[in-house]
């Protein structure tokens, strides 16, 4: 293997997914670019999306269905399976941009002398039955550093690849933002990151319940707090919070 033909381990999350399994399972599956080690963590599912990872298992280099204390968990049991020289997740509903997604990555790559760390692109929202609601609102920035992410979730999880030497497990403390502390941490150790300036992934909006957003909001300000300071991290919320009310005072003047 050539460092331009490197392995990606793609990891899969499921939990009674059915509705969105296989559309993820086919992304990953009709790959142009086939060095590839496709991975399935099933959370125990009591519907059909365990008999849908045996109709596929035949393209699927591991997979196991059994109870997990959530999905950090979960993906760090991915983690330990995978052997690839990258991993990148993909959970159930999302897929990759195009049959020749990890081909195009590749082809990006042609100059470089080692591998990137970390490899980031664009993202695409869709809705439950896999039609685009649009690009992502956040793109992503033409250079990315730890530091930047002190504005919020910059690149979509499942366009942020990292060489699976840096990455570390999910930090399980963390019920809901346990995803944005990860990338934060891949990005503090990653030496070369880069933008291969490519939609990467179709990502599945489903909404987070106001409960739920609520207390994602609150963890990820902790976060934030742990990595970039209290003060600053409280003023940059105080900026947030008057942009927003400025922005819709002047949408309700117009």
């Amino acid at each position: 293997m050539t460092h331009l033909q490197p392995k990606f381990s793609i990891i899969t999350i499921t939990y009674n997914a059915e509705q969105w399994l296989e559309r993820t399972i086919l992304s990953v599956l009709s790959q142009s670019y086939t060095n590839v080690e496709y991975i399935v963590i099933d959370g125990a599912s009591t519907d059909r999306t365990v008999e849908l990872i045996k109709q596929y298992e035949a393209g699927i280099s591991y997979w196991v269905s059994e109870p997990d204390q959530g999905l950090y968990d979960a993906m760090n049991k991915g983690l330990r399976k995978a052997t690839g020289d990258y991993v990148w997740f993909l959970n159930a509903g999302d897929t990759l941009y195009t049959a020749d997604t990890l081909q195009s990555v590749v082809a990006s790559l042609k100059k470089s002398v080692s591998l990137p760390d970390v490899l980031y692109g664009e993202t695409q929202i869709v809705d439950a039955q896999g039609r685009s609601l649009g690009m992502r609102r956040l793109k992503a920035p033409r250079k990315l550093t730890w530091k930047r992410f002190r504005m919020g979730m910059l690149v979509c999880h499942q366009s942020f690849v990292v060489k699976r030497s840096l990455a570390p497990e999910y930090d399980t403390t963390y019920r809901w933002v346990a995803d944005y502390e990860w990338c934060i941490r891949c990005l503090k150790q990653a030496k070369r990151i880069k933008h291969t300036h490519l939609i990467l992934s179709n990502y599945l909006e489903e909404g987070l319940s106001t409960a739920n957003r609520k207390a994602s909001l609150k963890e990820r300000y902790a976060v934030m707090c742990r990595y970039y300071g209290t003060l600053p991290t409280l003023l940059l919320h105080v900026w947030f919070a008057l942009r927003f009310y400025t922005a819709k005072w002047i949408k309700g003047r117009v």
